[in-house]
């Protein structure tokens, strides 16, 4: 058993870490955003759920503006284009189907 916090970190953009664990279909992400930060509009071919542990973050994904609070999650679907940008300090869940290689 391991600590998502044991991974090796990975920046994601100023003030946005993330902490990833690979299986052999998908990926498991902490990331720890710091309050203000905003990750551009980007998309990629992999399927994925964002679930907010703590914090706001407020999404624009395929073109609707998304407010997400603790205890709430969003599905984006493949190829979507979407961005975030952190109105608190968050603490983030992401999980992608297939594997982000990337950031292995």
């Amino acid at each position: 058993m391991q600590q998502l916090k044991d991974c090796k970190p990975k920046d994601l953009a100023p003030g946005l870490t993330g902490y990833y664990a690979h299986g052999a279909q998908m990926t498991l992400g902490l990331v720890e955003i710091k309050k203000g930060s905003d990750l551009p509009m980007h998309q990629h071919p992999h399927e994925q759920i964002t679930y907010i542990l703590e914090g706001q973050l407020d999404m624009t994904i395929g073109g609707e503006r998304c407010q997400l609070k603790a205890g709430m999650y969003y599905v984006i679907p493949s190829n979507v284009r979407h961005g975030a940008v952190a109105v608190t300090d968050c603490k983030v869940i992401d999980v992608f189907n297939p594997v982000r290689e990337d950031y292995q």
